[in-house]
């Protein structure tokens, strides 16, 4: 666990000389912003430290980020080497990302989604839009319907490209806003209903072994939303 007396437990799912893969819980950032809320990489850095009672500052390199309300598999750099290469697999589109979603509706049992984003950095908002638009980046991901209850979807997603808030503004764009996700228009949210989103697997080949790794997390089933499924 990475954690500290005032800081939340993070579980971690793997842990190497170059590598750290954690459980991100939702409600933490991924990195240090100016609200001063705990982050992944502060609390990644200062387990190191104690751990392997490092003196001075702690490499740890943020190679992607999951947005603080979203849980799962995020992976880490412990050397600037093993960030460059991992880097370089999502530059390459070789960093497997899929995703686990609950969206209102019924949702069509498979399909593609491609939109151009843009973000808003006033309000922390992105739009999408159909087509190029001044500053908007592509953003594509594939998705299946994996079950259906009679007002939500189950959705497994991979992801093509990695844009801020890409899997709920383009889920939002197409009628089917992530459950929780009062940002961008699900019906019934308000405080306290958690994003039903979670980074579920993480593929990799290891910067220096080569080898390929595959880290799964799969969502807390007896828990609401997701129990709302028969699995």
């Amino acid at each position: 666990m990475l954690s500290t007396k005032t800081k939340p437990n993070i579980p971690i799912l793997y842990e190497d000389n170059h590598l750290l893969v954690i459980d991100k819980p939702a409600g933490i950032l991924s990195q240090e912003d100016a609200t001063g809320k705990p982050d992944v990489l502060s609390i990644g850095k200062e387990y190191l430290k104690k751990k392997y009672n490092k003196p001075g500052n702690v490499y740890l390199g943020l190679v992607h980020r999951l947005d603080q309300p979203v849980s799962g598999v995020m992976v880490l750099a412990r050397t600037s080497k093993a960030a460059s290469r991992l880097s370089e697999q999502i530059r390459i589109k070789a960093l497997q990302k899929t995703y686990w979603a609950i969206v209102e509706g019924v949702s069509p049992q498979e399909g593609s989604l491609v939109h151009y984003l843009e973000k808003d950095t006033r309000t922390n908002t992105v739009k999408a839009y159909d087509s190029k638009r001044g500053k908007a980046k592509l953003a594509e991901l594939r998705f299946s319907t994996y079950k259906q209850s009679r007002n939500y979807s189950l959705v497994i997603i991979e992801l093509k490209t990695g844009r801020p808030h890409q899997i709920r503004v383009q889920f939002a764009k197409i009628g089917h806003p992530i459950w929780g996700d009062y940002k961008y228009g699900e019906k019934d949210s308000g405080p306290g209903k958690a994003l039903a989103l979670r980074s579920t697997r993480l593929g990799l080949i290891h910067p220096t072994t080569k080898k390929e790794l595959i880290f799964e997390a799969q969502p807390p089933l007896n828990q609401q939303p997701w129990n709302l499924f028969d699995f």
